[in-house]
């Protein structure tokens, strides 16, 4: 009988969690609604895969994650050929937060991601976050460039920009956190205090192999 038990509990186990997962695929039952979660982003449901949508870089090479080092990447989007206060804040913030990380600091990356459109980006704010002038007009690249090293800046088609960033259009504060394998899987607005995200982030990084 001690035999008997000591081998049925494992195959109970395994029973019992073939029987969640297949409610959960189903969609039958939502483990995240009945456990509960401990982030402070929304989570993207389903994720979506970056590299289902074509990335391109300032000199027009598609940008494949797949290829990438594996890092956690906080993306801001921006729409229209145009970085408001909403989407210089988003920058601002995130800059500030990857800083914070300290010795994770390395682990993280940004990406600036904006619909393709002819002529130039625009900064369209009065004055930057941390109070500092704004660059003359036309100098976004260059503002960019200077205030905010280790970006990088990629376009994406209209429809691939929709599918991507899809919260974006009713809440332009919104900004994501993709995971190391390219798939966003949170997001975050102005709301969003800065030290939850920062709580966010090391439990995922100290959570992850990435």
């Amino acid at each position: 009988m001690v035999l008997l038990l000591i081998g049925g509990i494992p195959v109970t186990v395994a029973l019992v969690a073939t029987w969640l997962w297949y409610f959960v695929v189903r969609g039958d039952l939502d483990l995240v609604s009945i456990l509960g979660t401990a982030n402070r982003g929304e989570l993207v449901q389903p994720p979506r895969q970056l590299d289902d949508q074509a990335l391109l870089s300032k000199s027009g090479a598609t940008l494949k994650f797949a290829d990438m080092e594996p890092r956690w990447s906080m993306l801001i989007p921006a729409a229209g050929g145009r970085c408001d206060e909403a989407c210089e804040k988003s920058l601002y913030v995130t800059r500030q937060i990857q800083v914070a990380m300290g010795k994770h600091f390395n682990r993280l990356r940004r990406f600036y991601i904006e619909e393709e459109h002819t002529g130039d980006t625009e900064l369209v704010v009065s004055q930057l976050s941390d109070g500092r002038p704004v660059p003359p007009a036309g100098g976004f690249s260059e503002y960019l460039a200077t205030e905010h090293r280790g970006l990088q800046a990629l376009t994406v088609s209209v429809t691939g920009y929709i599918a991507l960033f899809a919260e974006y259009s009713s809440d332009p504060g919104t900004w994501y956190l993709a995971d190391p394998g390219g798939w966003i899987m949170m997001s975050y607005n102005e709301q969003t205090p800065y030290k939850d995200v920062i709580t966010d982030l090391k439990f995922l990084i100290k959570n992850s192999g990435g």
